[in-house]
């Protein structure tokens, strides 16, 4: 009988043990999420409901991909829509929802009332300065990618794994199925995130280009 309760605890344990392992993964979906984090502790949502038909979005904001949220909301600025989702724990790579799979009520709602949704992502790379711009809308990518690089900042097209271009992405989840996904470097977004003049000249690009985008040369 002791060897049976030693060998059904250590199983347990060992069950246990399991379980939180596979919690350090990335979670697959925000039910998921939710069973296991605690909002306001482990991570923050923000939404901020204005002119509906323009969606700028953080998902992978706080400590996930750092700066992401400040560059959101520079675009965003006092007149387009705003959502973030932050990551607050010091190590939030577990709350990556991957883009298509990002299924936060709140968000899903923000979209699917917008005409444009661009959403904003951090590149791991810190040696160079660029912006990956994808998404289906090919409109207002060219667009965004124009004046981007006006404003002398580099963009190249998206890698495999960034091009946003799966229809279940949020970026393409809003009214017309289809939007823009911008993948930021980790060097130019420390550059942002020390330069306001910096800062705001990029999100002037992006505003200028959904500007454009939405009829008003």
């Amino acid at each position: 009988m002791g060897s049976f309760r030693w060998k059904a605890s250590y199983f347990l344990f060992n069950s246990c043990c399991s379980l939180k392992r596979t919690r350090t993964m990335p979670y697959t979906s925000f039910k998921e999420l939710a069973d296991h984090e605690t909002e306001g502790q482990d991570y923050r949502i923000t939404i901020e409901l204005r002119d509906p038909r323009v969606l700028i979005m953080a998902p992978h904001g706080g400590k996930i991909e750092p700066t992401t949220v400040e560059i959101a909301e520079a675009i965003a600025g006092v007149d387009y829509s705003f959502y973030s989702f932050e990551g607050l724990k010091t190590d939030s790579r577990m709350l990556h929802i991957e883009s298509h799979l990002f299924d936060e009520p709140r968000a899903l709602q923000a979209a699917q009332k917008a005409d444009v949704v661009v959403t904003i992502h951090g590149q791991l790379n810190q040696k160079e300065e660029f912006v990956m711009v994808g998404g289906l809308n090919e409109s207002l990518r060219s667009e965004i990618t124009a004046q981007l690089e006006a404003a002398s900042f580099q963009t190249r097209p998206p890698t495999e794994g960034l091009m946003g271009n799966d229809p279940m992405n949020i970026c393409n989840r809003g009214k017309f199925r289809q939007g823009v996904q911008l993948e930021i470097s980790r060097k130019i977004r420390d550059v942002l995130r020390r330069d306001h003049q910096e800062l705001q000249k990029f999100a002037n690009a992006v505003r200028r280009a959904i500007w454009l985008y939405c009829g008003n040369p």
